[in-house]
C-alpha cells in the first residue's frame, strides 16, 4: 500500500490513553504518522464521561462529551482511540441530532453551533482495508485478539462497524498467527475494578485462562481501559503479556527506534519478543 497523503486529523486521546496508558498513545501516534496522517490533540479536552459521570449524573455526562466536541475544529475529521470514548462521544452527537432543545442548550453552553456533519473516527477506521506494507513482519507471533465489549453499540448506534476481525486480518498480515478462542468480546468488569475488584478479578482470570488454554502467547487489545484492568487483576501464574494493537503494528512498521514504553507493561513482555527476535 502507498502511505496515504498527509493529512491534519483531529484528535482526542481521553484520560487512559494520557495517563495508564500512554505507551498506547505514544505508539498510535507513531503508527499515524508512518501512514501519513498528523495528529492534533484537542486543547484543553476534558474526561468525556464513561468512567462514572453517565451513569451517575447523565445530563453531566452528556454535557463533558458535548464541551468535546465543542472543541473540534469543523471539517477535519476527530481521532478516538478509545471504545468507551468514541461510544459517549457518538451517543452524544446522535442526540444532538434528534433533539432540538439539546441543541440549543449546547450552542448556548458553548458558543458555536453543532456540527453535525462532524465525522469521529474510531483508530481502527484508519487501519481499515489497508494493504500490506512491505518489509514487515511479526515473525510468527501467536496472539489472542481481544475487543472487549465496549464496541460492540448499543441500539442507538446499531449501524456503525464494529470492526471485529480487523485485528486478525491486519496483524496476521504481517506475519503474526491468531489464535481461536472465545472470550474475544467477554467484558473484563472494568468498571467494577475499583469497587468491586473481587468481581472483576475473577472475570479477567477466565480471559486469559482462555487465551492460555487456547495457545496464545499474547493477547492484544483494542481498548486502553481493558489492557490495564487485564494487568492488574490476573492472579493466575501463567500469564502471558497483553499488548496494544498499535504497538504490534508500531513493531511491524518498524517506526522509531525507541520503544522503551515497554516498561510501563505490568507483564514485562521483552522475553517473548526477544524469543521472536522483535526486541527493538
Amino acid at each position: 500500500m502507498n502511505k496515504a497523503a498527509a493529512v491534519q486529523i483531529s484528535y482526542f486521546p481521553g484520560c487512559s490513553l494520557a495517563t495508564t496508558a500512554k505507551e498506547n498513545n505514544q505508539s498510535l501516534i507513531e503508527v499515524c504518522k508512518y501512514m501519513g496522517y498528523r495528529l492534533a490533540e484537542l486543547k484543553d479536552w476534558n474526561c468525556c464521561g464513561s468512567s462514572s459521570a453517565h451513569g451517575i449524573k447523565p445530563e453531566l455526562g452528556f454535557n463533558l462529551a458535548c464541551r468535546n466536541l465543542s472543541l473540534a475544529p469543523e471539517g477535519i475529521p476527530l481521532l478516538v482511540a478509545c471504545p468507551s470514548c468514541i461510544l459517549h462521544l457518538k451517543q452524544a452527537q446522535s442526540r444532538l441530532k434528534r433533539d432540538e432543545a439539546a441543541t440549543k442548550d449546547y450552542e448556548r453552553c458553548w458558543g458555536r453551533p453543532v456540527d453535525l456533519n462532524l465525522k469521529i473516527l474510531h483508530f481502527f477506521e484508519l487501519m481499515d482495508g489497508i494493504d500490506c506494507l512491505p518489509n514487515t513482519t511479526l515473525n510468527g507471533l501467536k496472539f489472542a485478539p481481544y475487543y472487549g465489549c465496549m464496541l460492540a453499540r448499543p441500539p442507538e448506534l446499531r449501524h456503525e462497524k464494529n470492526y471485529h476481525g480487523l485485528m486478525e486480518k491486519l496483524l496476521s498480515c504481517y506475519g503474526a498467527s491468531s489464535i481461536r478462542w472465545s472470550y474475544s468480546s467477554r467484558c473484563c468488569g472494568t468498571f467494577l475494578s475499583a469497587a468491586k475488584p473481587e468481581v472483576a478479578g475473577p472475570m479477567v482470570n477466565r480471559i486469559v485462562q482462555n487465551a492460555v488454554d487456547s495457545g496464545a502467547e499474547c493477547i492484544v487489545t483494542a481498548c486502553a481501559m481493558c489492557h490495564l484492568n487485564i494487568e492488574i487483576r490476573c492472579t493466575l501464574k501463567r500469564v502471558v503479556p497483553i499488548f496494544h494493537f498499535s504497538e504490534l503494528l508500531s513493531i511491524a512498521f518498524k517506526t522509531g527506534t525507541n520503544k522503551d514504553w515497554f516498561a510501563r507493561h505490568l507483564i514485562d513482555p521483552a522475553p517473548l519478543l526477544k524469543s521472536k527476535g522483535l526486541t527493538v
